[in-house]
């Protein structure tokens, strides 16, 4: 007997509305179900977790470059446009060939229960999120569109097949108009809209799950005990802000970064939930004494506080991923003393609780300078998306190469037996910062007026400190602005310098020049392999 389905020729469209939707549904009980497993396993991150691990350097460059810290949110919805054309296919593949649309949507369930099983830290049911959206998008694709092929909604369409032999049959009766006409099988109001409501119920439901699994990730014990937590007060504190140290200018950033506005740049699709009750440090590699350390006995000694200035290695001359923050934590050289590396050691690798690993020279940590775990971020618990409930701060690194969110394991070993996540991608073993400035106001778009106004931004050199900053205007002589007073050498400084503008078109640069005589190159470098350089500059129109 003849498939329905391939004699009457489903529509496309309609097909494609039957392969959205039950892939939507698929994919929200997947989610849910996430939720009940573990938020890591959800299909959407397991497949752009992936994503990211196999992209290469300048994708990732390019995606933060168009977007920024929202490079997740557009990787997410990347993800959801690819997968609502693939499922317009399945949905055809269905009702033309049946049943290998379903088979689609199960392979691919498959193939997110496989990258789930192999992520850092996955659980005994990861694979389980991803065969059920798997399972159960093909089981609705496959009712769905059976529902479509019984309701008829193409009848009327259906070609006229004759044989040769009905044909000459005809022939030798009388002509009747009437039979040469296709039968009219119009659409039937009530099986449309009984398939449009089963397709529409599937999608709702898909969303609804999804959105509660989403938000029961979110919303989980972790966040809840960090509000709990109490931070104990810090054995030494962090040095006061000075008299001086910020400027009342409007648009030029804040001297400290409010903690949901600092940037945030990793490779965690899904924000990891740590339990403090459940995290270990463990130290180990080439050293004396391998031991571990819990949230309590972390907590339990002496904590420091120190103001650094946090860097992304991806900012381009001018960006923004940046941000300076008042931090409490241990000095990581106490825990290595106690570990007591070997001689010949030259590197920390740390290591993420969602696989990320970081490469850290020894000296770095060892040197004075306050290299911290960090359980604290001005003046709070770590927020989750920093790291909760314990990360690496290291003044003058580059965050890929030191600021490890999550962390959970330090190994002490060297540059020539270990290689770090971004190093296996082509980025430096060491990222030391760059001297850098940045020109905040005015900004292109204010529609400055002519008149006294004023030049004003940041500028850095962790470790080092600022000495100065120049100022050029149109091709002019450099002109000193002034400082404002830094908290610290390991923070940024704000400068300032008054400006006549005047009608016409404006070009605008800055160079800063460090503590230890080193000035800003004019050499323009994109942030691969190590950083980003050149002077800042802004073309303004003054009206």
């Amino acid at each position: 007997m003849a498939d329905p389905q391939r004699e009457h020729g489903t529509p496309a469209p309609l097909a494609a509305v039957a392969g959205v939707a039950a892939v939507v549904f698929g994919a929200g009980l997947g989610e849910l179900t996430a939720m009940l497993v573990a938020a890591a396993s959800s299909p959407f991150a397991v497949i752009g977790a992936t994503l990211i691990d196999l992209a290469p350097p300048w994708a990732k460059d390019a995606a933060i470059s168009l977007f920024g810290t929202a490079d997740k949110a557009a990787l997410l919805v990347g993800i959801g446009l690819v997968a609502v054309i693939l499922a317009a296919l399945a949905g055809w593949l269905e009702a033309r060939f049946p049943p290998w649309g379903a088979i689609v949507v199960g392979v691919f369930g498959l193939v997110g229960a496989v990258a789930a099983t192999t992520r850092p830290g996955a659980g005994g049911l990861a694979w389980l999120p991803s065969v059920v959206a798997g399972l159960a998008g093909a089981l609705a694709l496959r009712l769905l569109v059976r529902l479509l092929a019984s309701t008829g909604v193409s009848a009327a369409a259906r070609p006229l097949a004759r044989t040769s032999a009905a044909v000459q049959a005809a022939a030798s009766e009388p002509l009747d108009p009437g039979a040469l006409r296709p039968e009219p099988q119009l659409p039937s109001r009530t099986s449309r809209r009984a398939f449009f409501a089963w397709a529409g119920a599937a999608a709702a439901a898909g969303i609804l799950a999804a959105v509660v699994g989403v938000r029961g990730a979110t919303s989980a014990t972790v966040a809840a005990v960090r509000r709990a937590v109490k931070l104990p007060a810090p054995v030494v504190a962090a040095s006061p802000v000075p008299q001086g140290a910020e400027f009342d200018i409007a648009g030029l950033a804040d001297l400290v970064t409010p903690n949901d506005r600092f940037y945030r740049i990793d490779t965690a699709l899904i924000v990891p939930d740590v339990d403090p009750a459940d995290w270990r440090l463990r130290v180990h590699g080439m050293v004396a004494n391998e031991f571990e350390l819990t949230w309590d006995e972390l907590l339990a000694l002496p904590l420091e506080e120190s103001w650094t200035t946090l860097t992304c290695v991806s900012n381009e001359v001018g960006g923004t991923l940046i941000g300076n923050a008042r931090w409490l934590g241990y000095p990581i050289r106490e825990l290595l003393d106690r570990a007591g590396p070997l001689a010949d050691a030259d590197m920390v690798l740390s290591r993420s609780v969602d696989g990320f690993t970081a490469s850290t020279p020894l000296e770095a940590l060892t040197d004075g300078r306050n290299a911290i775990l960090a359980v604290g971020m001005n003046g709070t618990p770590l927020p989750l998306e920093h790291g909760f409930p314990v990360r690496m701060v290291v003044p003058g690194l580059y965050g890929y190469v030191s600021a490890t969110k999550w962390v959970t394991e330090l190994e002490v070993t060297r540059f020539d037996r270990a290689t770090a996540y971004w190093t296996t991608r082509g980025w430096s073993e060491r990222g030391p910062i760059k001297l850098e400035s940045r020109i905040d106001v005015p900004r292109k778009a204010q529609g400055l007026r002519a008149g006294d106004t004023v030049i004003a931004g940041v500028a850095w050199h962790q470790g080092v400190g600022i000495a100065g900053v120049e100022v050029q205007v149109d091709d002019g002589p450099w002109q000193q602005a002034q400082l404002a007073s830094a908290i610290s050498d390991d923070t940024w400084v704000q400068w300032s310098m008054p400006w006549t503008a005047t009608v016409g078109d404006h070009l605008i640069r800055c160079r800063a020049t460090g503590k230890d005589g080193q000035t800003q190159t004019d050499q323009r470098r994109p942030p691969a392999p190590d950083g980003a350089t050149g002077w800042h500059e802004r073309f303004l129109t003054v009206f």
